[in-house]
């Protein structure tokens, strides 16, 4: 609801109050303020690599049962793998400065299919970022708690989803700085826990060091070197949770400070240190304070209550307070990432035409609200469905990330090897992706062969199943452009001088100097200079003659997440309006009418055209709006989700300041 005396009332103040009010996309510091500096995208979009290391090692530290001194070897492989995957992502950061991500670099690449494919498979996997954080992020939590308290989690876990939603309807930035405070507790609760674990065994280390090697001494001779290996496969695997996150940075670029491709690299350094230094750390306190599973409780909640057990009761209850509290909010502020990322991919996804283009419509916040709402609600379905179980949505969890990291640094590698003799050090960049391609591909068989009985499944036909959509969307969209093709010879029609000299009204005839005000006039609602406009001006003209004598083109330009680049990007949008109503124009002056233009650029379409009525109507009294809408001779449920139907919208606000509205059908067979 705005504040034009159309929509206006309690609704509208709500709105203001839990969303924000309108922001002005012309605006040259708006791009400015919106975007986040390295330090603030670390917190946003690398809070979800970070919150791994409360789920990761455990997984894989549990995996090897009771060969625990194992878990170091894994721990230094996970911390390899991290610093592989985030020196390939660099790389592609340097390669697509405008951001995408996997399913950007799959597309290009690749081939488009398996773009769409990276970019699905990312989809279920943010969802899941959001439903596995907070579902973490509760168990953190009320681990703590007393028993009593467990039947409530599933509805804490589903009211953190709506909170994170509701955030994110506000904006980025305003999702993000609230939470800083708490990523730094984290931060430096954890690492002042993990230095003072290794500091309480530093005079003893020489003897751990003995101990581990004791222990990997007797593994080796109880299950052999083969089963050994293997062993340590399966948990390396297991941990593929903690490497989730890398990809983040390289979706969620277009909101970072500029230059952004230097502001994403830092990022992603500060993301690669921090959970490899996580993940040692703890895997190494896990080792040297023999940490055990217990029922009820995180392995890092048992870690640090072991840790503190001879501390004075005050300190020791607060320091695993603190550090308990501050996991569980890093995992509230992990889930973020999917709400960063799922939109950013859904709009690049629809630009492209395999998802509606509504998602790639932005509110007046100038955020993709269409996809924020369904990155929640399919998060409050996850969580719903499986309870909040952590164990079982781990198991459902990393499959897909990795497919999308195996395709893109295939189309990595690919890129190096057809650019070498173009691209200096190209041997030095194939080899990073090529390790990166090699370690993804590896993990990505190894979870889909150890978790795919165990509910691996499940994700595998969701993602397939979702494909299966996209693929019926764009099919869709493709028949469509096909009959529409037959409307944009109109253009060619309507520039001919033929077409002009057999017009009703002579070429030579002059359009009139000055508008008779008191005259019928029709205002025609356009979508650029095509056959769609073309088609609506031949109609009105076609079905009621002479009766308008004055024609009101009016366009537009719908701000969306391919042009929200920054103001010149806006300032071109606005260009071509111009340029676009200037050509109906003119061409409705060269045949006796006559003509005037009326534009805006804005996030909601019918609400511009709502502001701009009222003064086209104070001007030209007898004023009628026509509108088009495409009319397809087989209908289904989704056509209202693939199709625009922004006239209808136009038409119902318009009514209601008694403002006459037409909408002619455009029949498409």
């Amino acid at each position: 609801m705005h504040s034009n005396g159309v929509d206006t009332g309690t609704g509208h103040r709500l709105k203001e109050i839990f969303i924000g009010g309108a922001r002005d996309p012309h605006d040259k510091s708006l791009y400015h303020k919106l975007s986040l500096v390295a330090f603030f995208a670390w917190v946003a979009l690398g809070a979800d690599g970070l919150s791994s290391s409360c789920y990761g090692p455990e997984e894989a530290f549990l995996a090897l049962k009771a060969h625990t001194a194992l878990g170091i070897f894994v721990a230094l492989a996970s911390a390899l793998t991290i610093f592989v995957i985030s020196a390939s992502y660099s790389q592609i950061i340097e390669l697509f400065p405008t951001g995408g991500g996997g399913y950007l670099v799959a597309s290009k690449l690749l081939s488009p299919t398996l773009g769409m494919i990276s970019g699905c498979a990312l989809l279920i996997d943010f969802v899941l970022t959001i439903t596995i954080s907070i579902a973490s992020g509760t168990d953190a939590l009320f681990s703590f708690f007393s028993p009593g308290w467990q039947p409530y989690k599933l509805e804490f876990a589903v009211a953190g989803v709506a909170l994170l939603s509701l955030l994110n309807l506000r904006g980025v930035k305003e999702s993000v700085v609230p939470l800083v405070p708490i990523f730094l507790v984290f931060v430096i609760a954890h690492v002042a826990l993990i230095g003072y674990g290794i500091v309480v065994h530093l005079s003893d280390m020489q003897g751990v060091v003995g101990t581990i090697r004791t222990d990997v001494r007797q593994s080796h001779h109880e299950m052999g070197l083969l089963a050994l290996t293997i062993l340590l496969l399966k948990a390396y695997s297991m941990g593929a949770g903690t490497f989730t996150g890398i990809e983040a940075v390289s979706n969620g670029l277009s909101i970072l400070r500029d230059p952004k491709v230097v502001t994403g690299k830092r990022t992603m350094r500060y993301m690669a240190l921090s959970l490899a230094t996580l993940v040692i750390g703890l895997t190494l306190l896990y080792i040297l304070f023999g940490v055990q599973h217990q029922e009820g409780k995180t392995l890092n909640a048992v870690l640090f209550e072991k840790m503190t057990e001879s501390w004075p009761a005050p300190w020791g209850y607060g320091v695993v307070l603190t550090t308990l509290i501050s996991e569980a909010a890093l995992l509230f502020i992990a889930a973020q990432a999917g709400f960063l990322g799922g939109p950013q991919i859904l709009s690049n996804m629809a630009l492209d035409r395999w998802f509606p283009t509504r998602f790639a419509m932005l509110s007046d916040r100038l955020i993709t609200q269409n996809g924020v709402l369904i990155m929640g609600c399919a998060a409050f379905l996850m969580m719903v469905f499986t309870l909040g179980s952590v164990r079982l949505l781990v198991v459902l969890y990393s499959i897909n990330v990795f497919i999308t990291f195996v395709l893109a640094q295939l189309g990595m590698v690919k890129h190096w090897w057809t650019a070498r003799h173009k691209v200096k050090g190209w041997v030095k960049k194939i080899t990073i992706n090529g390790i990166g391609l090699l370690m993804t591909t590896f993990i990505l068989f190894s979870m889909i062969f150890l978790k795919f009985n165990e509910g691996g499944w499940i994700t595998l036909f969701i993602t397939g199943a979702l494909v299966v959509l996209v693929i019926s969307i764009r099919r869709h969209y493709r028949r469509t452009a096909q009959l529409l093709k037959r409307l944009d010879a109109l253009v060619r029609v309507a520039e001919a001088p033929e077409f002009e000299k057999s017009a009703k009204h002579d070429k030579s005839a002059k359009a009139p100097l000055a508008p008779d005000l008191n005259a019928k006039t029709a205002v025609i609602m356009v979508n650029g200079f095509n056959g769609l406009g073309l088609h609506t001006l031949f109609n009105v003209v076609k079905l009621f003659g002479d009766v308008y004598k004055n024609y009101i083109f009016v366009e537009i330009g719908a701000i969306d997440a391919g042009n929200f680049k920054g103001v010149e990007e806006v300032d071109r949008l606005e260009k071509k309006i111009e340029n676009d109503l200037h050509r109906y124009v003119n061409y409705m002056r060269r045949n006796g009418y006559y003509a005037e233009e009326f534009h805006a650029v804005g996030t909601d379409v019918a609400h511009e055209i709502d502001k701009l009525a009222p003064s086209i109507r104070e001007r030209f009294r007898n004023a009628i709006f026509f509108g088009g809408q495409l009319v397809f001779e087989r209908d289904f449920f989704l056509s209202r989700w693939l199709h625009n139907y922004t006239v209808f919208a136009i038409q119902k606000r318009l009514y209601r300041n008694a403002t006459p509205v037409v909408v002619l059908p455009i029949r498409v067979e």
